[in-house]
Formats: structure tokens, sequence, C-alpha cells
């Protein structure tokens, strides 16, 4: 049976605890959303001591499901003042729940100024001293992690964006090669880990038994199915690995809806120069590698390795969203500088779709010029100083216009939007205004239907069945972050119709349980709930569901505009 394990971060102690009855069937999202509500006031500060970090492996994690080792973290955010689940790949979630841990739960806050270091393995937890680590890039401190303590242990660590507790701060995990590149981005969450006191968490399950399904034969057939059909799909099985998610770069900016320039136009002229094509073309010439996995397990392999012009390592899991966001965004299209900011965002701690967003408002406000890669290098590095510029840059996009005079802010519950516009692809836009996250891509993609034809077809440039898109989406969405899978698995599930019902199977089959669709469904419905309550209780209204002004502008090249109103949207979270 797994256990919690609550650490205090104040009094340095810890003990583990039985689930209760309402929580012991939990995993991720379903999991952390749930012990946010039930432990986390509403009203509190996110800095504060009452303010809680949980992490949770998914129901998946640690078994032979393919694509099943996504770790979610959650709290109530810094960034948006809401309810936040950020997930990632890397290597925590299989070994906390070989280590039989179901969540890790990090309480109070400390007087003091001095950092630890929790480290769990199979017959210990123990709450060291960091202050070594204290100042370090996660570069640096997983480097000396792994020397200490072996290679393929799990990290989760700060930077110095989480130290300062800047609002956009991230949590890193090591990647499968140790290197700082899987990120729990979104919301701040560092900024939570950082106001504890925790520099890094170390989990080692040396010794740990396989987890066992059990029904080990059905498993077996049900895995087969999922492992195919991931295989045999053309995003999942072929163009993922082909150009990782850069592979949309053209196909977006085609589309007409690749944000350009703080969103003002869809179509960026130089998407060529930071396309998925070009990028692989540049790793194939540079020694780089074009596709790897985020953790063990992983069938897509949408990951790579991108090295500078003299051949050596630069950055790796290098996205779609981090490329737009450093890119098209900003009008910069020197990849080489891109991939730089993209390394700087993992190295300090901050998520690249928000210090990218900030990056374009600091050109807005003339603090640097639009374009200037290298002047947004040197602008980010002083996130990593602790600067008064970087402290501005480095708590988000909302932060920076206010503290520019800036009105043309791309936000919504005071997250940055993601890589595609939502008045041209406006399943995605529902998303963005209606998710209790803030603006996430991640939350309902509904990029699915409105520009891939997957799991059917919506128009993206009207109005009619985007609503239903994302409210479908992002009810299935909650559900896959409660089993632990990555979510590019939608891609294959909408399209085959026993997607998921296989999953279903894996789940039945893992735990001698008789789920039906109905069921997985219905725990979607309670995740989105339960944020959705705390968000209520934070003081968000319906009002906070909705897009800022700068949307209602005509957007080229379709001449589109938004054009919901606060009550349609409202049918999108009405379940």
């Amino acid at each position: 049976m797994s256990k919690i394990l609550r650490i205090n971060a104040k009094e340095k102690t810890f003990y583990f605890e039985e689930p209760s009855e309402e929580l012991s069937g939990l995993g991720g999202r379903a999991l952390t959303s749930k012990l946010i509500l039930n432990e986390v006031p509403g009203t509190c500060h996110p800095l504060s001591a009452a303010n809680k970090l949980v992490i949770a492996p998914g129901l998946l994690a640690g078994t032979a499901a393919a694509n099943s080792g996504r770790l979610s973290a959650g709290a109530k955010s810094p960034l948006t003042g809401g309810i936040k689940e950020s997930n990632s790949g890397g290597l925590v979630a299989q070994k906390l729940a070989r280590l039989k841990i179901q969540a890790l739960v990090i309480e109070d806050k400390p007087e003091n100024d001095g950092y630890s270091i929790i480290v769990i393995k199979k017959d210990s937890v123990e709450i060291l001293s960091a202050d070594e680590y204290a100042g370090a890039g996660n570069y640096e401190v997983m480097g000396k992690l792994w020397e200490k303590y072996g290679e393929n242990t799990g990290i989760m660590s700060i930077g110095q964006a989480g130290e300062q507790c800047l609002k956009a701060a991230s949590i890193q995990q090591a990647d499968p090669k140790g290197r700082p590149s899987r990120a729990l981005g979104r919301g701040g969450l560092g900024a939570v880990m950082g106001s504890k006191k925790i520099k890094a968490i170390v989990v080692d399950d040396k010794g740990c038994e396989r987890i066992s399904p059990a029904d080990a034969k059905a498993f077996k057939t049900a895995n087969k199915r999922w492992v195919g059909m991931l295989n045999q799909h053309p995003v999942t099985g072929q163009g993922l690995a082909g150009f990782g998610t850069a592979i949309l770069v053209n196909i977006v900016n085609e589309a007409g809806a690749f944000p350009t320039k703080n969103f003002r136009s869809g179509r960026f002229d130089n998407a060529g120069d930071i396309s998925g094509e070009k990028m692989v073309e540049l790793m194939e010439k540079r020694g780089g590698i074009t596709a790897e996995g985020c953790h063990p397990g992983c069938v897509m392999k949408c990951s790579q390795v991108y090295n500078d012009k003299d051949g050596n390592y630069l950055t790796s899991g290098f996205e779609y969203e981090t490329i737009w966001a450093m890119g098209a965004h900003t009008t910069i299209h020197d990849f080489d500088d891109i991939a730089m900011l993209d390394r700087l965002c993992d190295d300090y701690g901050v998520d690249t779709i928000e210090t990218g967003v900030s990056l374009g408002i600091a050109m807005e406000g003339g603090l640097i010029a639009w374009g200037d890669g290298k002047a947004a290098i040197e602008l980010l590095k002083k996130v990593g100083k602790g600067s008064i510029e970087g402290k501005i840059i480095g708590n988000g996009s909302v932060f920076t216009g206010d503290a520019l005079g800036i009105d043309r802010v791309p936000a919504v519950k005071r997250q940055a939007l993601p890589a595609y516009d939502p008045r041209s692809v406006k399943g995605v836009g529902v998303t963005y205004a209606t998710s209790p996250m803030g603006a996430d891509h991640t939350a309902g993609y509904g990029v699915t239907a409105n520009i891939l034809s997957v799991g059917g077809t919506v128009d993206p440039l009207q109005k009619e069945g985007n609503i239903e898109l994302s409210k479908n989406l992002q009810i299935a969405t909650a559900a896959i972050d409660a089993a632990g899978l990555c979510l590019f698995v939608a891609f294959a599930v909408l399209d085959n119709e026993d997607g998921v019902q296989t999953i279903v199977d894996l789940l039945n089959a893992q735990y001698a349980l008789s789920l039906t669709t109905d069921d997985v469904m219905a725990l979607g419905k309670s995740i989105i709930n339960d944020e959705r309550e705390f968000n209520k209780l934070a003081g968000f209204t319906k009002f906070d569901d909705q897009l800022p002004e700068m949307f209602k502008e005509n957007f080229p090249p379709h001449n589109t505009k938004w054009d919901f109103s606060v009550d349609e949207l409202q049918e999108a979270v009405n379940f």
C-alpha cells in the first residue's frame, strides 16, 4: 500500500501516513488538487507557511505502461493566485511509485535562511543542509547530486529564480541523462519550493522491487495494444520522433495562428529559420540528438539535444512552446540565441513560456529592441544575478507589463498565453479563458481538432463547436494527468475508438478494478470541479474566465476576433 510522506520544512521532521478513503484511489493531478483544496486556505499568501507543495506520481507511474512517467506538482500559485498543477517527465514519478509513496507533501516554512535538501531512499528519509548548493544553477546542482548519490537518481531542484521566490520560477527535474531539461514550469511552483527553503529533492529507489500488476496477463495485453496505438499513429509514432514538438512551427504558422510580435499577426516571416525541420538540420550537422525520451518508457521520443556551432552541448528538451516564446513572439530568429535562452531558463529555473512572453513585453516597453537575441540573453542573465531588471522579468509577463507601463499583455489569470492565438484557434482559446490554471494549452488542447484534424474537425475560426471541444478535452486531460500519462497520448487516443478503453484496461489490470470509461470521465470532471472550488475560495469569479481586451483586435491573416461572451464561456465548465 502506498503512503503519503509529509515533511515539515520548519521543524525538519517527517512522517508517513495512510491515505484517507477519499484520497486512496487518487494519483497525479487528481491527488495534488484534492489535497490543495482540502488543506490550503484559498485566501493564503502563496509564499506563506499555509501553502503546501504537493508532489504526486500518476496512477500508472512505475508500471510498464508506455509514457506513464509524468509527475504532478501542485500548490496555490504565486503567479495566478489560484490553484496550480504542473507536470513534467523525468525520473522522480517512477521512483516515488516504486518507493510506494503516493504523494510527498511539503508543509510550513523555516524562519531562518538556510536551505535544505530532502533525500528519500528505500529505508530512510533525510533532511540535510543544502547551503553548499545555495546560489547555484540547476546544471551545477544536478551534476553534483548525481556525482554524490549516483547516476539515474531522481532529482528535483530550483535555481536562482526559485531562491528569489520569483513568480515565474520553475522546478526542474533531471532527465534520464541528468540534465535539468524537464520543467514543472508553469505557475511559479519553484517559488513555493524556494519559500520553504528546499533547494533540491533526491529520490533513490535502489533496492525496490518493480511494481507488479494485479492481473499480469491482462496488463500485458492492454499495454501491447497501448504501445501499438502510440507507435502506429502518425503524430505519436512518426512526427514527434522525427522533429520533436517543433514540427508544429510550420504547421501553425501556415494555419495563420502563430502569434508574432506580441500577438499582432498569425504568421512569422522567419518561421522557416526556427522550424522543426531547421532544428533537425542543425542537430544533424552539429552532432546533436534528434530523438530521445524525457523519461524511461517513453516510446514517442520527442525530446532532443541541441549543440552549438562548435558541436558542444547547449540545451535539450527544446520544445515548440519555447521556440515560439523566445522566437516569433519576440521576433528573434537566430536558433542559437533561442537555444541559449532555453538553457538559461533551465539553469536559473524559470518557465520558458512565461519568460519568453515577458521578454516580448520588455521589447514592447522599449527595454530592449525587437528581435535582438543578444540583448534578450543579457537581460535574462540578470535573473541569475538577482538584479532589479532580472526580478522584473522573472516575475512574469503581467508584472513586467506593470513595471513598464504596458497594457498589451497576453495573459489570463496573470499567466501568459502559449503559442496559439485564440482568435484563430478558438478551441484552445476557450481553454485559455476557462481553465482553472490560467492560460494553459495543455489543459485542453483544442489544436487537435482545430488544426491537426485529430479526433475530428472543428473550424478554428468560428465559435460553433469550440466550447464543447474545449470542455471535452479539459475533462479528458485532467484524467490523463491523474494517470500520469504524457499529454501527447491524446493524439492516438482521439483517433482510436478503443483509446480511452485501453487506458481503463491498464488501470483495471494494475489495480484489480472494474472501472468503465464513464468512471474515468467522471474523475476528470471531479478534478476540474475541485480546482474551480479552490479558485472560488481564492476570490475568482466567472469574470476571470475571459481573455484580455487586446484580443478584440482584428487578427491577420484571417481577420478574426475573440467574440465569446463571459456567459457563453461558462458552458465550457458547466458539468
